[in-house]
């Protein structure tokens, strides 16, 4: 125990937070058993019933969550069913900081390949299996129960927390995070999104997302002179995009964590038959950007080289629509609190030292970020993507994981509110 009084009642109180959790983890994973049983595939993304399943979960707790339905105009015009987004209020005592803690629910279809059932909530061997177990419905409960851990203290607080549970993760995040942050129904001083245990993330790449048609004609396959070939188009463009995407290994992040730029061809739909000759293909493209690159530039120059390459074809016209932009997270002045507080509880509850990196993900953090919001990532996960298995089959998380995440999301949470403030450097 420390001889100062003030690192002595901080101590005790990390203490008190830790016990809480410990005592209330069986409940914490009944809470994300049910959260995962509630399906939230995106695509279709008809994810009002999980929210309004949230909220009243949420009830149980005390903790009344405000429900903020997106107009169905949006919604449906950004290719999705239903959006309510939640945010749950915590007022504490005068003066401090809002601290937002946001984690999404929204999540890829299961696909196939499962051995345990995608919405059980499934528990072998220590892990809960499930889509969403690991990104990101396991850090509502973080969150959730890192603020009842903290208010179970029933010491003095200042400042407020919120939780903001939103459903556009998978879509880029405008009608999750940042519908809520344009709408004026949130302004927090400092924010949190949902992340893995073993990294604080302060940096992510951003995505450029193209579609791609390549208009052709079609004609006979005995007759090569009535059609103008759209497959043989996209071959050109292809080649085109991996020549500049080998280009790419030469340009280097200097944000740890994060490598390289790169471009994805993630779908191909051309041509209606064996003997026609194709008159129209359809590419979706993926382009991840490097924090340290100019959005406008990067932009141009795919824009540049799938045009230089149907002029190669005669005949062929291209249209070239972007279908997602999110840019790259970048650290704000003001974070080191919140990077500070969680690498020194993470390297005291996981034994070993929690860097802080970049990502070569994107996230709807970076609407915080735009918004002149600092915010990190960090909650309940392993140290990798693959790991988790996260857009795989058999997701899961290990559950001591979660356990000592939300007692690291508590302890924070009692830094930046208690007080006298305490600081976390």
């Amino acid at each position: 125990m420390s001889s100062n009084p003030v690192n002595a009642i901080r101590e005790k109180n990390y203490e008190q937070l830790d016990k809480w959790v410990d005592a209330h983890f069986d409940e914490q994973v009944h809470f994300l058993q049910s959260l995962i049983q509630v399906p939230t595939d995106t695509p279709p993304g008809n994810n009002s019933t999980h929210a309004l399943h949230t909220a009243k979960l949420l009830e149980g707790f005390g903790m009344a969550a405000k429900a903020h339905k997106v107009s169905d105009e949006l919604v449906l015009a950004a290719g999705m069913q239903s959006i309510t987004n939640l945010i749950v209020q915590r007022p504490y005592g005068k003066g401090g900081i809002t601290f937002a803690l946001n984690a999404h629910g929204d999540v890829v279809p299961p696909g196939d390949g499962w051995t345990h059932p995608p919405y059980a909530g499934e528990i072998v061997d220590g892990y809960i299996y499930g889509r969403a177990a690991a990104v990101s419905k396991c850090d509502f409960s973080t969150y959730v129960f890192a603020v009842r851990a903290l208010e179970s203290l029933n010491t003095e607080l200042a400042g407020n927390i919120e939780l903001h549970f939103t459903y556009d993760e998978e879509f880029g995040g405008e009608l999750g995070p940042g519908w809520l942050l344009k709408n004026g129904l949130t302004k927090p001083d400092l924010a949190m999104a949902a992340g893995f245990s073993y990294q604080v993330i302060t940096a992510h790449n951003g995505c450029l997302q193209f579609e791609v048609t390549i208009h052709g004609k079609m004609g006979h396959a005995a007759y090569p002179e009535s059609g103008i070939d759209a497959i043989f188009a996209a071959n050109k463009v292809m080649n085109a995009l991996y020549a500049l995407n080998q280009s790419y290994q030469s340009v280097v992040s200097n944000v740890t964590g994060i490598k390289h730029p790169h471009i994805n061809i993630g779908f191909i739909n051309g041509g209606t038959n064996t003997n026609v000759i194709p008159g129209t293909v359809v590419m979706k493209i993926d382009r991840r950007l490097i924090p340290e690159e100019e959005l406008d530039v990067v932009e141009q120059s795919i824009r540049d080289a799938i045009s230089k390459a149907i002029a190669l074809c005669p005949g062929i016209e291209v249209d070239i629509d972007r279908i997602l932009l999110a840019r790259a997270l970048t650290p704000l002045a003001g974070n080191a609190p919140l990077v500070n507080a969680l690498q020194r509880h993470a390297q005291d509850l996981f034994g070993e030292s929690v860097p802080a990196v970049g990502t070569p993900l994107y996230a709807d953090a970076r609407l915080y970020c735009e918004a002149g919001i600092p915010v990190v990532l960090y909650g309940a996960g392993p140290r990798t993507v693959e790991e988790s298995r996260a857009k795989q089959a058999d997701e899961r998380l290990l559950l001591e994981d979660l356990r000592r995440a939300t007692k690291v999301v508590a302890r924070t949470c009692y830094d930046l509110m208690a007080i006298p403030t305490i600081s976390p450097v």
